[in-house]
Parts: C-alpha cells; sequence; structure tokens
C-alpha cells in the first residue's frame, strides 16, 4: 500500500520515530544501521569504519562533498583512493581497467537517493559507475545518509528520485560538465546477504539532495 505525503516532503529530516521505524527494518534486513545526529559525527565514524590502507572508492555525492567525507578520503592520504586514479585515466583506452577497479574496491562509500521505512535503499545513476560496488562487488559498502531521504514507501522513493533528486543532479552536471543527468539505472537493495559488509549511518540532519 503507498503511503500518501505533503506535496513537498523531500527536504524535511524525518523525525525520530521514522528514523528508528527504517533503522529496524534495514538491520531485520542485514544491513548494520547506525543513527548518529549529524554529519560532522558520519565523518569521525567512516574514519573508524575504514582500515588504514583500504582502496576506497567514494561514489558521487553531495552528502560525501558537503560533509568533507570525500575531501578526508580522496585527498587525506590515509587510504588508496580510487576516485582520483579513476578520473586520471583515459576513459577510452582505460575503460576496462576504470570498471574494474570502480567495480570491486575494498571499500564504497556513498549515499543513496532515498531509504524507505520497510527497510530498502534505492540509489539513481547516470552512467551506473558506482552500483556494481554497491550491489556487491566490494567487500564492504558505506552510506551516509541525511533524514530527509526518509520515505514510507519504494513509490515515494522512486517519486523521490524522480521529482526531487533528478532536477538538483541536472543543475549540477550541467554547470560541472555541460549536460544534464538522467535515472538510466536504478539500485534497489532490499536485503543485505552478507552479514557485516552493508553499513548505513542514518543521520538525524538532513545533508544532501
Amino acid at each position: 500500500m503507498t503511503t500518501s505525503m505533503p506535496a513537498t516532503p523531500f527536504t524535511e529530516p524525518a523525525p525520530a520515530r521514522r528514523l528508528e521505524r527504517a533503522a529496524a527494518a534495514l538491520s531485520a534486513h542485514g544491513f548494520t544501521v547506525e543513527i548518529l545526529d549529524d554529519a560532522a559525527t558520519a565523518r569521525t565514524r567512516i574514519k573508524d569504519l575504514i582500515p588504514d590502507g583500504a582502496g576506497v572508492f567514494t561514489g558521487a555525492s553531495e552528502t560525501l562533498r558537503l560533509s568533507g567525507i570525500e575531501e578526508d578520503i580522496n585527498a587525506g592520504g590515509r587510504y588508496q583512493a580510487i576516485r582520483p586514479r579513476v578520473l586520471a585515466m583515459d576513459r577510452t583506452t582505460q575503460a576496462d581497467d576504470i570498471r574494474r577497479l570502480a567495480s570491486a574496491p575494498d571499500v564504497i562509500v556513498g549515499s543513496v537517493h532515498a531509504v524507505t521505512e520497510t527497510g530498502s535503499l534505492v540509489i539513481a545513476s547516470g552512467s551506473g559507475s558506482q552500483l556494481p560496488g554497491c550491489a556487491g562487488g566490494a567487500a564492504r559498502a558505506i552510506w551516509v545518509v541525511g533524514a530527509q531521504k526518509v520515505v514510507p514507501d519504494l513509490d515515494t522513493a522512486l517519486r523521490r528520485v524522480e521529482d526531487h533528486c533528478l532536477p538538483l543532479e541536472t543543475a549540477r552536471t550541467q554547470l560541472a560538465h555541460g549536460w544534464p543527468s538522467a535515472v538510466n539505472r536504478i539500485l534497489v537493495l532490499n536485503a543485505e546477504p552478507r552479514p557485516g559488509r552493508g553499513t548505513v549511518l542514518l543521520l538525524r540532519e538532513a545533508i544532501g539532495f
């Protein structure tokens, strides 16, 4: 059953009871879940979760950029940062190497576009470059998720992707690259079958798209 929501719900942080409901459902589906106060706390927690020297790929994410997590991983020197290596490679002649690096890192760190209170993660992508790692190619996956991304169900999650996230991402890619974004691929993670692989850091504050 689809739960109706107000016309402009997608920027407001979900209240504590909804965060706890989503966290409980995710936990029941095999994800490790921590509810944290804010992005600063998540930034510190990430350093505890990822061992020094690990090969880490950061997915394209406003949450990671705004929180400083992206800079910590890719410019901090603590890890083997994969994204800077990928960006420096030739997308035509080294396409296979790029695909392998991005698909199977030790750890992939990113965010999602929606979390349902029934325990699913929804990630949309134009290129799909980060989806294989999220789906299981990476040994570990960590998602940092703002409270405004919690929605009642999958129908609302998909509406959030199309109505809220896509226009914002298009504005970003137009500015950065000169072309619009698109929802070409959607990954829905309903459960994590490998205990300990997927960690969701669910924040009480809103951050990112």
